[in-house]
């Protein structure tokens, strides 16, 4: 059971009631007092109860959601798919957003705890190393990742697989003929899904006896502001893409919202997609099908991920009588095929050089 506020009372020598104002109105207890409480409150790691409800069951009936940002509407999709599945069960639903911070992730959640929910639901920037995720195992608080693919198999995620799909992503573009292909991402460090995504990019290369290109990192993690032209790392894209012969034939994004950026600023200085280089993405967000040209993209089904997320946290939260036991999922990928991409011909002429034609 997690400590009360008795024990709180108890621990720092006052009454429950000047407990409770340090909670409520802080400045209507003395510094020395509060001191004491505090101490008290970190010896014990008690959570105050911020929506005061003291239910038979012991239940709020919420659900926690952590996620990096909603201006990337693959989060919003997947926050849609909680939402209703919620509804369904009779759930309610608490969402905070990091923005690809790390340390906010641990904020975030202890946020959400304060307000006694029943679980957590999250995507982090790593799942494998992650103290937001050793903290909530330690206390036994049920929670389930999405689009995470961790390490350890005792953490229930609910995904897609990121290195098949991007493998799969960069095997069209091989079958459509290109072979000079390069990876654009965000920070390496704020995504363990570029990570996977990335090793996809080498798998689908080094299958096809093709060598890898050294990936390009932006400054920062995608928003719909500017992410490649107005950063350090665009600039330098920019300037390497503008001479034709180094260029590649392809690049192959680590989500869509980088492929429309990296769209729009090569657009800048006269470079055009799929005219001159072939963009493909990785979301399948819907934004992408209604850009000219389409985007392809490897598309993952993010409304349904939010729903078995859910729906496996509740399993999590409150085990049925039966042999079925909640388990991670990896769930089906598709690829779009968008007109921001083109075939890619390599015509030996007779001074053997490589030409390019669509």
């Amino acid at each position: 059971m997690p400590p009360s506020i008795k024990q709180v009372a108890l621990q720092a020598g006052v009454s429950t009631a000047t407990v409770s104002r340090l909670l409520n109105t802080p400045s209507s207890v003395s510094r020395d007092t509060a001191d004491k409480i505090q101490q008290a409150i970190t010896q014990l790691g008690f959570r105050p109860n911020f929506n005061g409800r003291n239910l038979r069951a012991g239940r709020s009936r919420t659900i926690g959601v952590v996620v990096p940002t909603l201006s990337n509407t693959v989060f919003a999709q997947c926050l849609q798919g909680i939402e209703l599945a919620a509804r369904a069960l009779d759930y309610s639903v608490m969402f905070t957003a990091t923005e690809y911070h790390q340390e906010d992730e641990a904020a975030a959640v202890e946020l959400l705890l304060r307000h006694r929910v029943d679980g957590v639901i999250l995507t982090v920037a790593d799942a494998s190393a992650s103290p937001t995720l050793d903290v909530l195992d330690r206390e036994g608080i049920p929670y389930v990742l999405t689009y995470n693919q961790p390490q350890q198999s005792e953490r229930l995620s609910v995904s897609v697989d990121n290195r098949a799909a991007a493998h799969d992503a960069v095997a069209y573009l091989i079958a459509l003929g290109h072979r000079r292909i390069q990876m654009l991402s965000g920070h390496f460090h704020a995504s363990d899904r570029a990570i996977q995504r990335y090793h996809g990019y080498l798998d689908a290369m080094r299958a096809h006896g093709l060598t890898p290109l050294p990936p390009l990192e932006v400054m920062r993690h995608t928003t719909t502001s500017a992410v490649v032209g107005g950063t350090d790392a665009g600039v330098g894209l920019l300037q390497t893409f503008a001479d034709a012969r180094e260029r590649p034939s392809a690049l192959f994004c680590s989500n869509d919202l980088l492929a429309l950026a990296a769209m729009r600023d090569l657009r800048k200085v006269g470079i055009e997609a799929p005219r001159d280089v072939s963009v493909m993405g990785f979301d399948g967000i819907p934004l992408g099908e209604l850009m000219v040209p389409e985007l392809a993209s490897a598309v993952q089904p993010s409304e349904l991920i939010g729903d078995t997320a859910l729906r496996t946290l509740v399993a999590a939260i409150d085990p049925q009588p039966g042999p079925g036991v909640p388990a991670s999922k990896i769930l089906a990928h598709a690829i779009r095929h968008g007109a921001s991409v083109r075939t890619y011909e390599a015509i030996d002429g007779a001074n053997s050089q490589h030409v390019m034609t669509y």
